[in-house]
């Protein structure tokens, strides 16, 4: 009776990630940011971490800082 309750392992490695239009988002995408004024940005892996590194400035943000608290998907939109 006391297995019935029991927590689902948590595979350890990356979150999925997904802009505002539900699109998936990988390491190397190209993103509209739609925070902090970084304006086009490549996604990153860094430490095992992802990362937007803004093309115009070089400032780097981490993906913690980007979600959208409604939907908890990421305030970007992927560039095609």
């Amino acid at each position: 009776m006391f297995g019935l309750f029991k927590k689902k392992k948590q595979e350890p490695g990356l979150p999925v990630l997904k802009d505002l239009e539900n699109t998936p988002l990988a390491e190397g995408d190209f993103v509209e940011a739609l925070r902090y004024d970084l304006g086009k940005c490549k996604l990153l892996v860094v430490d095992n971490s992802y990362v937007y590194e803004s093309e115009a400035t070089g400032e780097k943000v981490s993906w913690l800082k980007m979600i959208d608290a409604s939907t908890e998907n990421q305030k970007v939109k992927k560039i095609i």
